[in-house]
């Protein structure tokens, strides 16, 4: 089979209806449009979703849902990438200069995916708890990063006393 011996299916194709030919055609006059109102006209139309002022359906139901926006700011990295860099010691840096992690990541946690089979040490990045006994297994050690709560009104309420204090 070649490009150009290519078909639709059967049927797949129609030829459009010609409106507005004549009463023979089935489709003259008012041209499949029906009588008066606001679709019987030229540029009678309204807003996807609109019923005619009743409160449409998308406004009726209740939201559902979450989409995070801090879901892009970890990255995942496997064991055996790890195995690959050549570094003993592994933080977020090196894992950026590697290419493992997009730039714009502030965090990164390893998972258990591939195999270990030197000493390396992790620093200020995240593991799983089968990663880290893999890594612990092959002589390397796990530093995990500071655990620091998103900046709120609670921490900054607690710097203002510690600061009068």
């Amino acid at each position: 089979m070649e490009l150009n011996e290519l078909k639709p299916g059967a049927g797949a194709k129609r030829s459009r209806k010609r409106v507005g030919r004549g009463i023979g055609s089935g489709l003259g006059k008012t041209a499949g449009r029906g009588h008066k109102g606001q679709k019987a006209r030229a540029g009678g139309f309204h807003k996807v979703g609109f019923e005619g002022g009743q409160m449409p359906l998308q406004r009726r139901l209740p939201k559902r849902g979450f989409v995070s926006l801090t879901k892009g700011d970890t990255a995942e990295v496997r064991l055996g990438d790890l195995q690959k860099l050549e570094a003993e010691t592994i933080d977020l840096a090196a894992l950026r200069a590697a290419g493992l992690v997009p730039q714009l990541a502030k965090r990164a946690k390893v998972i258990l995916a591939g195999k270990l089979e030197r000493s390396i040490a992790l620093k200020g990045v995240g593991v799983s708890k089968g990663a880290r006994a893999a890594v612990e297994a092959a002589g390397g050690s796990v530093e995990l990063p500071e655990a620091q709560p998103a900046p709120g009104k609670l921490q900054k309420k607690t710097a203002a006393v510690e600061a009068q204090a």
